[in-house]
């Protein structure tokens, strides 16, 4: 692929897959700076720094905190900065996929043994819960399946290039 005049990035349009991962940076930053916004954070006087006392709702739905939104911003940092190399994008993706992964067994189990117990310190409840398990998947297939055809930077092996 050829490099632009400045020996930046390749010319030529992005590899799907870090489309998709600055697409999801984007929505876990704008969601992060929505979270510190009255209104559209309904409660917003109840806003906790952390834990799951806080009874601050994004969009009305989805329980938030303080820490939960930090969490959200820095998520969404990160992804703009791995999201500049085809691997850093996938590891991105896929990575945060899992992450939603445990998040949602994590809601579960805490609603399912003990919701006021001292191991509940985030704010979930069932919305988070069912956005966690469909993050999870989606992040995860978006970092496995797309962009198959594009490397992680190194060149293309076939077997007959190996020693």
């Amino acid at each position: 692929m050829a490099r632009d005049a400045r020996g930046g990035r390749p010319s030529g349009p992005r590899p799907r897959v870090q489309v998709a991962a600055l697409a999801a940076a984007g929505v876990f930053l704008l969601i992060g700076i929505l979270g510190y916004i009255p209104g559209i954070t309904t409660d917003y006087g109840e806003l906790t720094f952390a834990g799951h006392h806080s009874d601050a709702r994004l969009l009305g739905l989805f329980q938030v905190s303080i820490l939960h939104n930090a969490v959200h911003l820095l998520f969404g940092l990160a992804g703009l900065v791995l999201a500049r190399s085809v691997g850093g994008a996938r590891v991105f993706l896929a990575g945060g996929g899992a992450i939603y992964l445990v998040l949602w067994l994590y809601g579960l189990a805490i609603e399912a043994i003990n919701p006021e117990g001292g191991a509940n310190i985030l704010p979930v409840n069932d919305a988070d819960n069912w956005l966690h398990l469909a993050l999870g998947f989606g992040m995860l297939a978006l970092g496995l399946l797309l962009s198959n055809q594009a490397g992680t930077g190194g060149r293309l092996d076939t077997p007959a290039d190996r020693p």
